[in-house]
C-alpha cells in the first residue's frame, strides 16, 4: 500500500467492520417507527420520537435552555420549541424563569413527565430483558464496554477525522 494511502481508507480488522455494522443495524431497529409504537403501547403513553427524546433527555439534567437542549439532541431549535410548547400543554414539562437571566426561560419536567420518563424506561427495559433473557452474567459485562464505546465516540466526536484522499 502506498504511504499516502490513509489507514482509515481500508476496511480495518475484520472486528471493527463487524462492529459498525451491529451498530448500524441497532440504530436503524432502534428508531423504526414500529418499535416507537410498540414501546408507546407498553408504556401506555401516545408521545411522538422527538417528544420521547425530550423528555428523556430532560430526565437526565438540571432544568435547560430550550436552545441547550437543541444543541444536545443536535436538532433545530425551532423543533424543541414546537416540542416543548406540545409537552408543556400535555402537563409534562414547565417552563421557568432562568435564575441567572429572568428575560430566558428553562424547561424541566412536572411529576407528570417524570412518571411517563419511568414508564418509558420500564417498557424500553422490559424489552430488554426478554431479549436478554438467555445471556449469561458474563455475556452482560457487555454493558461495561458499551459504555467505554459511548465514552470514546463522545471524546472523539469533535475531532476531524483523516479520512484520506477523496474521489
Amino acid at each position: 500500500m502506498p504511504a499516502s494511502t490513509s489507514a482509515a481508507a481500508s476496511p480495518g480488522p475484520a472486528e471493527i467492520v463487524e462492529i459498525e455494522k451491529c451498530l448500524t443495524r441497532v440504530t436503524y431497529l432502534a428508531g423504526r417507527a414500529r418499535q416507537h409504537e410498540y414501546l408507546m403501547a407498553m408504556a401506555g403513553l401516545t408521545l411522538d420520537r422527538a417528544a420521547v427524546a425530550i423528555l428523556r433527555r430532560l430526565a437526565e439534567s438540571a432544568p435547560m435552555r430550550p436552545g441547550v437542549l437543541a444543541g444536545l439532541l443536535a436538532v433545530e431549535a425551532s423543533h424543541v420549541t414546537r416540542q416543548v410548547h406540545q409537552l408543556e400543554r400535555a402537563g409534562y414539562v414547565i417552563r421557568t424563569a432562568d435564575p441567572h437571566d429572568r428575560r430566558a426561560q428553562r424547561v424541566e419536567l412536572t411529576d407528570a413527565g417524570r412518571a411517563a420518563v419511568d414508564r418509558i424506561r420500564e417498557a424500553a427495559r422490559a424489552g430488554m430483558r426478554l431479549a436478554l433473557a438467555d445471556w449469561s452474567d458474563e455475556d452482560l459485562q457487555l454493558a461495561e464496554l458499551f459504555h467505554r464505546l459511548v465514552d470514546d465516540f463522545v471524546t472523539r466526536a469533535e475531532v476531524p477525522a483523516d479520512l484520506g484522499p477523496r474521489a
